[in-house]
């Protein structure tokens, strides 16, 4: 299974340590570079037997501080459960070789549980690096990126997305669900659950135009109400509003008011297919919604206005993503730790008055206390963490439609459901918990580099990635889109 290590010295008194390295995430090809071959040969790496998402190839090193990275598919990508640190090549892996032949790294199973997905940080095998990198530098939170790097990579971002439109972001083929606003809630509650989407356009067929949006955030509101009321949950008191009839009630609730104390007048926040998607962005963050309706009026002929995408930040950052993927030197700040970025909110640490508090709950608490949280603190995710206050998931707005499966919002009090217990009923039997259609509990490291998190928040249904430290997994950050975003965006 192991073939001849590759050699990089010529001088019979130099000792050579066979060394194995190993890429166990998969991909097509695989190439291994690093200061042992002066970064300008890539070494093929070899599939394992048995085990075809896991490559390897044997190097025999001079003993000392070596740095490496992996070329995969067309990527540079470094192994986050190696030790790892900034150098010349931005994020690298570091092994130093001593005289005496170094273990080789344990290969993973296809089995291995949590063995990348999303859960995709494993504690029992990452490592922090524990010294300096070959040129001197560490991972540390106090080395700022600097601000003409910051200023640089705004300026072109923004040039981009000014430079583009909504249309853009148009798929090449796709639907998007629309709901009458005359619609029961009840039934619109089931619709999205099976439709698998979080937020509908409400469209007044009297009208002739699209009203507004019903959202998880609605059902959130609807069922918190209907629980104040200490009864169980009826479909029939779901069926006695219509969607329209709760609109003009959460607007009495909730609406806002102008400075004589009216209710002021409510419109759809839309955008066109011409307007660029720097002003999409801006209108999602400057609203705080989730998406905003893409529709192309045609009333200068008398037809009804066509609902052509619903845009959402993760569409525009994808937009970004695909751009500079194969530019990244244009953007200074991609490649930097996301610990060096004024970017997201952090835990505290001890002696440091700029952090805020991060709310996390046990898998135990009430499904009614998580469902206030996400209300109040106006956010899209809680994350869950066990008794030792490992993160093992997360509570999202959208997880509510769950509750329209087999009309489980009957049967239930908020208080007394757990959110483990809400968070079983959108899994399937064999799913392993904190794994729901590969997107919960998006993680990554504080050395992570800023393109890594935004790539994950690009990920449709992705709102926040969750920030980990290495080997305990408990939870030191979160940056979410619209942190991204205001970034970016400045």
């Amino acid at each position: 299974m192991f073939s001849r290590g590759t050699e990089f010295s010529h001088d019979p008194a130099t000792v050579l340590v066979p060394t194995r390295f190993v890429w166990p995430y998969g991909g097509r090809r695989v190439f291994l570079s690093g200061s042992f071959t002066g970064w300008s040969e890539h070494l093929p790496m070899s599939p394992v037997e048995g085990c075809p998402t896991v490559f390897q190839v044997i190097c025999s090193l001079t003993p000392g501080l070596h740095q490496y990275k992996f070329y995969v598919d067309g990527e540079w990508r470094h192994d986050e459960r190696q030790p790892f640190a900034t150098g010349n090549y931005g994020i690298v892996n570091t092994i130093y070789i001593t005289r005496e032949p170094n273990p080789p790294p344990a290969l993973l199973s296809p089995g291995t549980p949590n063995s990348r997905m999303s859960m995709d940080v494993d504690p029992e095998t990452f490592q922090h690096v524990q010294g300096a990198a070959s040129d001197g530098t560490v991972q540390d939170a106090a080395l700022r990126i600097s601000e003409a790097d910051i200023k640089i990579s705004r300026q072109r971002v923004s040039t981009f997305l000014s430079a583009h439109t909504a249309y853009d972001l148009l798929p090449d083929s796709g639907k998007v669900v629309a709901l009458d606003v005359n619609l029961p809630v009840k039934q619109a509650f089931h619709i999205l659950h099976e439709q698998g989407v979080s937020v509908a356009p409400l469209w007044d067929s009297i009208r002739g135009q699209f009203v507004g949006v019903i959202s998880a955030l609605d059902f959130i509101l609807i069922l918190r109400e209907l629980g104040n009321r200490g009864s169980n949950l009826t479909e029939e008191e779901l069926e006695t509003h219509t969607i329209s009839a709760w609109k003009d009630g959460k607007h009495q609730m909730y609406g806002q008011l102008d400075e004589h104390g009216r209710q002021l007048q409510r419109h759809i926040i839309h955008a066109g297919p011409y307007d660029s998607l720097k002003d999409v962005a801006l209108k999602i963050l400057q609203n705080k919604v989730s998406t905003v309706p893409i529709v192309h009026s045609m009333a200068h002929d008398g037809s009804f206005p066509q609902l052509l995408h619903l845009a959402s930040l993760s569409g525009i950052l994808r937009c970004i993503c695909r751009h500079f993927r194969h530019s990244s030197s244009s953007l200074p700040i991609l490649q930097q730790p996301i610990c060096r970025i004024p970017l997201g909110t952090w835990v505290p640490r001890v002696g440091d008055q700029s952090g805020r508090p991060i709310v996390v709950l046990k898998p135990n608490a009430s499904l009614g206390l998580v469902l206030s949280l996400l209300v109040q603190a106006e956010v899209s995710s809680i994350p869950i963490v066990d008794e030792n206050e490992s993160l093992v998931d997360t509570y999202s707005r959208s997880d509510i439609t769950t509750l329209a499966k087999d009309t489980a919002y009957a049967q239930i009090h908020l208080d007394e459901m757990s959110i483990h217990q809400a968070l079983q009923l959108g899994q399937d039997a064999n799913s392993p918990y904190g794994i729901f259609n590969g997107q919960r509990c998006q993680m990554c490291l504080r050395s992570d580099p800023l393109h890594k998190v935004m790539e994950r928040l690009a990920n449709p249904g992705v709102r926040r990635v969750i920030i980990v430290e290495a080997g305990s997994k408990r939870v030191e950050g979160i940056i979410s889109l619209g942190d991204v975003f205001r970034f970016l965006l400045g």
